[in-house]
């Protein structure tokens, strides 16, 4: 059996300061990656009210 990916990124900005968003496909709820040169962080990304941004997960195959 072929083993699925969890998370898929849905967005991509930038070379060398670089942002990205991923979407875990299991809960929908979205992050953000930013990486500058060797470094790099990842985050839950928050709507204004502070609570996770999640994508439904109907548009992915499970």
């Amino acid at each position: 059996m072929a083993k699925k990916d969890r998370f898929v990124q849905v967005y991509q900005q930038g070379m060398i300061h670089c942002f990205e968003i991923w979407v875990d496909k299991e809960t929908g709820v979205n992050y953000i990656y930013h990486s500058r040169g060797e470094s790099g962080g990842l985050t839950p990304l928050l709507d204004k009210d502070g609570k996770p941004v999640i994508s439904s997960i109907d548009e992915f195959e499970k």
